[in-house]
């Protein structure tokens, strides 16, 4: 794929060649259209041949450029040529081209034009400033340093926008350094590691937005974590490979590191001037060092309250995403005449993937719904919100507990997460008869704290595969009667595997001989249980949503 990329008032546009013929000029017509009086109707056009992409100018007034040369016959455009249009500037990319290159520690630029030149690895670098950590060397010229350490530090205050802060360091600099005719500031992209180009300065108007870069200096600056000067970068060989450097005609230039508070560079400052007169000396490198200190200080800075910033917003996110989750559990556990009833649900995180419900259906019959969704956190909080809504819109028109679970596992299985199912117990209560139906999809058999303190579980045999896993999966249903005395307990992992700080599990066999031994009443037994996982944890924190729910018929 091509394009061709417009570089104007520090903003990148890019413009897919779609077309064989894409002809740019001011008309409206024009395949790329370029808002300048200066630009021809018709200026030029770009033909593609396979891969083969040429530049031809039109008989334009201006003229046409192609890495500062003039345009007299159709060119070959290669991946980063920069193109110029008076006074337009544009820049050529090629996608394959740009995957394929490799060796290079530069990203492409993405609002602003910087050259990176391939040079000779033999060059003397002129100067070098060593100890880059904090604030360089301020025992030399400490006066001068710290004035423009306070001058930096003033300018940069309160500035948490990174958009800003950049622009801001670069004409604090050039307030320092008065001589100063171009700056450019690079930071490192956290995904590719590579240096990209953030912010760039001219002090005058220029004809050449761009800035031309040494590739054995930045790697130098890099890798050495070394400030380098360049003392008359015109005449110097490592900038032979760059085309339009006599054009451009740099006196000297600096080039230092931005160094975190673990002395790894999050990026460069790099500044040049064109005065042949006053040229960078060491003692500039020595301030811009110093300088650079304080400008990464800032700019670690400002990525921290912006981080904070997003952690706030998250927070509050979150702290709503967690309401409507509790909206969609019981608000009030209804009230059933001969049954008590209790629940509680806490979150290993501000949401969680543990779900119940209690939902009246007609003919005196009662619903229990109970699911554990796998993982914890946003994505489970999310699938439980879905099965809560076709658990409630399946109970509606379905009271048979075995047809019922069917229809919610296909439900689920419908677009179905991949990895996120859900352990499952769907019962319902016959309170004419007291008769209990139930069907387990891959849960944990409710536990019943019989009238005489003995412990009944259903069959692991009438356990079927959790929910969302298997469409059309024949679950089984069982049934029995609940005994006046008799409390029934659903719970999730949460409760069983509790761990204590030697992580120690609070395990079944516990669980069980805790409930036979509570009273036979559905809230003390609920609240004994969950303080007793409490106490077992003994300040641990929970890695488990935990959530638990009885009832139990009175006597």
């Amino acid at each position: 794929m091509h394009r061709l990329v417009v570089l104007q008032g520090g903003q990148a546009i890019p413009h897919e060649l779609t077309e064989e013929v894409t002809v740019l000029g001011r008309l409206p017509e024009c395949g790329l259209q370029l808002d300048s009086n200066m630009v021809s109707r018709r200026h030029a056009k770009v033909v593609q041949q396979g891969d083969r992409v040429t530049i031809e100018d039109l008989g334009s007034g201006n003229g046409t450029f192609v890495n500062g040369k003039r345009v007299e016959e159709p060119v070959l455009l290669k991946h980063g040529d920069r193109l110029k249009l008076w006074p337009m500037l544009l820049r050529y990319e090629s996608t394959s081209a740009e995957e394929s290159a490799s060796g290079s520690s530069i990203a492409p630029a993405a609002a602003f034009e910087v050259d990176v030149a391939e040079d000779d690895k033999s060059a003397t670098i002129m100067g070098v400033g060593e100890n880059t950590s904090g604030f360089g060397l301020l025992e030399v010229h400490p006066e001068t340093k710290l004035k423009a350490i306070i001058e930096i530090s003033r300018s940069l205050a309160g500035t948490v926008d990174l958009d800003l802060l950049l622009p801001k360091i670069l004409d604090t600099l050039f307030s320092i350094f008065p001589h100063a005719d171009r700056g450019c500031i690079l930071l490192k992209d956290e995904q590719s590691g590579q240096m990209v180009p953030h912010a760039i300065k001219h002090r005058g108007a220029s004809d050449d937005d761009s800035v031309k870069l040494s590739r054995t200096i930045l790697n130098t600056v890099l890798e050495e974590r070394k400030g380098i000067l360049s003392a008359d970068a015109a005449s110097d060989s490592r900038f032979d490979a760059s085309e339009s450097i006599s054009n451009l005609t740099i006196r000297s230039m600096m080039c230092v590191p931005m160094l975190d508070l673990q002395g790894e560079p999050v990026g460069i400052i790099n500044i040049d001037t064109q005065n042949p007169v006053k040229q960078f000396v060491q003692e500039d490198l020595d301030l811009l060092l110093a300088v650079a200190g304080q400008a990464a200080l800032s700019y670690e800075s400002a990525k921290l309250m912006v981080s904070f910033a997003e952690k706030q917003k998250q927070d509050s996110e979150m702290a709503i995403a967690r309401g409507v989750q509790h909206a969609l559990l019981p608000e009030d556990l209804p009230v059933i005449e001969g049954y008590e009833l209790f629940a509680s649900y806490e979150a290993a995180q501000a949401v969680g993937g543990d779900y119940y419900d209690i939902i009246p259906l007609e003919n005196d019959k009662i619903c229990f719904a109970f699911g554990d969704v796998a993982g914890k956190g946003v994505a489970a909080a999310l699938v439980m919100a879905r099965l809560s809504s076709v658990v409630r819109s399946t109970m509606i028109f379905v009271q048979d507990v075995q047809q019922a679970i069917s229809e919610i596992n296909n439900h689920m299985c419908v677009r179905a997460c991949e990895g996120r199912f859900v352990t499952f117990v769907l019962m319902i209560l016959d309170l004419k008869t007291n008769e209990l139906h139930v069907s387990n999809a891959g849960h944990m058999s409710p536990v019943s704290r019989l009238p005489d303190g003995g412990i009944f579980e259903f069959p692991e045999d009438t356990i079927g595969l959790p929910i969302g896993v298997m469409e059309d999966y024949p679950y089984e249903a069982d049934s029995r009667i609940v005994e006046p005395g008799e409390v029934v307990t659903l719970f999730t992992d949460g409760v069983s595997e509790a761990m204590n700080h030697q992580n120690e599990l609070f395990g079944m066999e516990h669980l069980r001989e805790l409930v036979a031994g509570l009273p036979p009443k559905a809230v003390e037994l609920g609240k004994a249980v969950l303080a007793d996982v409490k106490r077992h944890a003994n300040g641990r924190p929970q890695n488990d949503d935990i959530t638990l729910m009885s009832f139990g018929r009175v006597v």
